[in-house]
């Protein structure tokens, strides 16, 4: 089984993220939206709840969300992107929530959409798209890959990742033989 990768080009994530939008898919277009911008596993994702995103006294989505790790066991504090803000403020319209709600909910059984699922719905936009071999677990790396790309540290990303070691981080950027080969084209060190 081959290792996921981070969504490289811009231009494919930009797609990835309209492409449930463009289709009135509000549920799917917050889920790939989420994924991308919060660097959490698809496993945490599922398990929020309405009252973890919105604020039901002020009537609007929360500006960060508060949470446990599943994995880890850590808590942890992610301030919530302009996109995701607007992701689950359309959602939250077109699909009237209650605190304790899942916010992926399944149509059918109204609990939390599973993993399996998610996976569709991440799968069948990059398939679409021709993105190429994209799970959940690519849209996680794809948040780091271009934090690091845009000047982020890898030692700020390796903490927002909760990882324990450098070099699990180092695998989540995918840094490709075209990464290196633009820093040693790239680099100026003339005065």
């Amino acid at each position: 089984m081959a290792a996921t990768e981070p969504i490289r080009n811009k231009k494919d994530v930009k797609a990835m993220e309209r492409f449930y939008l463009e289709r009135g898919e509000l549920r799917n277009h917050a889920l790939v939206v989420m994924s991308i911008y919060t660097a959490l596993r698809v496993s945490d994702l599922l398990s929020l709840k309405w009252s973890d995103v919105y604020d039901f006294r002020l009537r609007r989505v929360r500006e960060s969300v508060r949470l446990v790790e599943g994995k880890t066991g850590k808590s942890k504090t992610v301030a919530l992107h302009k996109k995701v803000l607007r992701a689950l403020t359309l959602l939250v319209s077109w699909r009237p929530a209650a605190p304790d709600a899942a916010v992926f909910k399944s149509r059918k059984t109204g609990r939390a959409i599973g993993r399996v699922q998610a996976y569709r719905v991440i799968k069948a936009a990059a398939d679409t798209l021709r993105i190429g071999r994209v799970s959940c677990h690519s849209l996680r790396k794809t948040f780091g890959y271009h934090a690091w790309k845009s000047g982020v540290s890898p030692a700020v990303i390796m903490e927002i990742y909760n990882h324990t070691s450098f070099a699990v981080t180092r695998r989540y950027l995918g840094v490709s033989q075209d990464d290196k080969d633009e820093v040693y084209l790239g680099l100026d060190m003339s005065a």
